[in-house]
Parts: structure tokens; C-alpha cells; sequence
């Protein structure tokens, strides 16, 4: 069986943020990783070199393969935010968030300003709640 890519590492969240070269991105990464951290009430590990993971989980691939994985997670890349473990399953809430797109099992936003901060912090914890039943 072919091993994760992607595990924890003894980096920081913080140091990774800090390192962010642009200062709205940390900014914006700051806000979202104490909003995971609430939600998840765990501390922020993180994951390879760019994903902030808060809490884990075991994930199934389709062809029966599994693989850890964070609760909740995000990656600040170049066109926008990726909040991973944001299925997109409350169509309420989104239609209240603002200016995103979503994926699979992902949310994007541009920056945070695009958002109401209340709305996310809600869909973070329905997240949370969500997988950990």
C-alpha cells in the first residue's frame, strides 16, 4: 500500500504564518487558524509544507485505501485561501458567506474581506460537528 505524501510535521502553524511574504495572507491565516482551533479544540499541526491541520481523521479513498488526515485544515495558495473539510453540505450558510466557490470537500475564498466572518466561523464548527459523529 502506498504511503500518505502528506503528514504532520514538527513545523509550527505559527512559524509557517509568520513566514507568509504577504502580510494580508497572514493576516487572514491568523483569523482562520484560531477559528479551526476553536472549532476543533485542538492546536494547529502542520501538514506537509503549506496545509495548517487542526485534529485528525482517517479518510477512505474510493479503492478502499485509507489515510490520516486533519479534521479541519487550510492552505493559503496562489489565487486564494483553500479550506479543506468544507464539504459545501449547508447551502444556508454559504448563501450568507459571501464571495467563495467551493470543491470537493473544499472551500475557497479570496481573502477574508470577501467574507462574513460570523458565516465561516458557523460553517467551520457544522464542519467539525459534521465528521465527528
Amino acid at each position: 500500500m502506498a504511503e500518505a505524501k502528506t503528514k504532520p510535521t514538527k513545523q509550527s502553524v505559527a512559524d509557517f504564518i509568520s513566514k507568509l511574504p504577504d502580510v494580508q495572507t497572514r493576516t487572514d491565516c491568523t483569523v482562520i487558524a484560531q477559528m479551526m482551533e476553536d472549532a476543533t479544540k485542538e492546536k494547529g499541526v502542520m501538514w506537509g509544507m503549506s496545509i495548517a491541520g487542526f485534529g485528525a481523521t482517517t479518510i477512505k479513498y474510493a479503492g478502499g485505501r485509507e489515510a490520516d488526515w486533519p479534521l479541519m485544515a487550510f492552505s493559503p495558495r496562489k489565487q486564494n485561501l483553500t479550506l479543506y473539510g468544507m464539504a459545501g453540505e449547508d447551502d444556508e450558510l454559504l448563501s450568507k458567506l459571501g464571495k467563495h466557490t467551493v470543491g470537493k470537500g473544499c472551500l475557497y475564498v479570496k481573502c477574508l474581506a470577501d467574507v462574513d466572518l460570523p458565516t465561516l466561523k458557523k460553517l467551520i464548527k457544522a464542519s467539525v460537528k459534521r465528521k465527528k459523529k
